[in-house]
């Protein structure tokens, strides 16, 4: 049994709605739903009577329920009581990833303002190092893209990206503003290797899929300067960058052109350690990123 089940336990009852309880927890509805299933196999017992409609505690949740605050009350005075030795310059070790583009200038500039006192170590690394070295606590929290292995972690949603195509320029394509999926069936396509995201790779060949047809792969997408820096030679091809990322990269013989029917999108999160509170520095940071993301 974990503080966070009992903790999200708790928030349920309360709200008596899981998707209430997630934006009271900062974190997305599965996580919520998945935990209090755990609870009560642990248990043996059902705490929550769910339909489609409502939820509501049963007996079991009734007489549950107190105990689980006493222990949620007990963790907090514990925390409490030390809190007061914690640094005032706190310091937040943040993992982040290539292609954040203005989006982490805009979201350092409002955590400054949220948390004048605290300061930011970034650390950039491949996703799922990043994810371990939270898991380990090496890391404070870590900015993903798209949906990762949960074990030991929550997931706070943060905002959503568009993912832009980049044509070469010369290419009739690059005279619109705006590029169907359909019109990229002929030219290959150069991706990243699922093995190194596949959050983003299941996302494009879906929605090649969806406009009907399944891409021709060229050479594999290694790094934004290479892959843009040889995008204009040779045969025509196409790949994909996040509108943040993008809005930075003025690339000779590069065009950038939002997608449609579909248009892509993807969820940003912060990862965090499930087995611990967000920290106050944390809980500002999430909010920094939402208030970046409201405008």
């Amino acid at each position: 049994m974990e503080l966070r089940q009992l903790r999200y336990f708790a928030t349920v009852a309360e709200e008596l709605h899981f998707g209430r309880a997630a934006e009271r927890l900062h974190i997305v509805q599965p996580a919520v739903s998945q935990q209090v299933r755990r609870l009560e196999r642990e248990l043996g017992v059902e705490l929550l009577e769910r339909t489609t409609r409502s939820v509501s505690l049963t007996e079991a949740g009734q007489r549950f329920l107190p105990h689980a605050r006493a222990v949620l009350a007990a963790a907090d005075r514990a925390v409490d009581s030390v809190r007061e030795f914690r640094p005032s310059g706190a310091l937040v070790r943040l993992g982040t990833s290539e292609g954040l583009g203005d989006r982490l200038e805009a979201l350092l500039r409002a955590f400054a303002q949220l948390a004048p006192s605290a300061s930011l170590e970034l650390v950039h690394a491949p996703t799922t190092q990043r994810l371990q070295r939270v898991r380990d606590g090496s890391l404070d929290a870590t900015i993903v893209r798209g949906s990762w292995p949960a074990s030991g972690l929550d997931f706070t949603p943060l905002w959503t990206d568009e993912v832009w195509v980049a044509l070469p320029d010369s290419h009739p394509l690059a005279a619109s503003d705006v590029v169907s999926f359909a019109s990229l069936a002929p030219l290959p396509l150069r991706l990243s290797s699922p093995e190194r995201n596949r959050p983003l790779a299941d996302l494009v060949l879906s929605c090649c899929r969806e406009a009907g047809f399944e891409p021709v792969l060229g050479k594999e997408f290694t790094t934004a300067q290479d892959t843009l820096g040889t995008l204009g030679f040779g045969r025509p091809h196409w790949t994909v960058f996040y509108r943040a990322h993008a809005k930075l990269l003025p690339v000779p013989g590069v065009v950038f052109r939002p997608l449609r029917d579909p248009s892509p999108r993807m969820p940003a999160y912060l990862a965090t350690p499930a087995d611990r509170r967000l920290t106050p520095e944390l809980v500002a940071l999430i909010e920094a990123a939402r208030a970046v993301e409201a405008g």
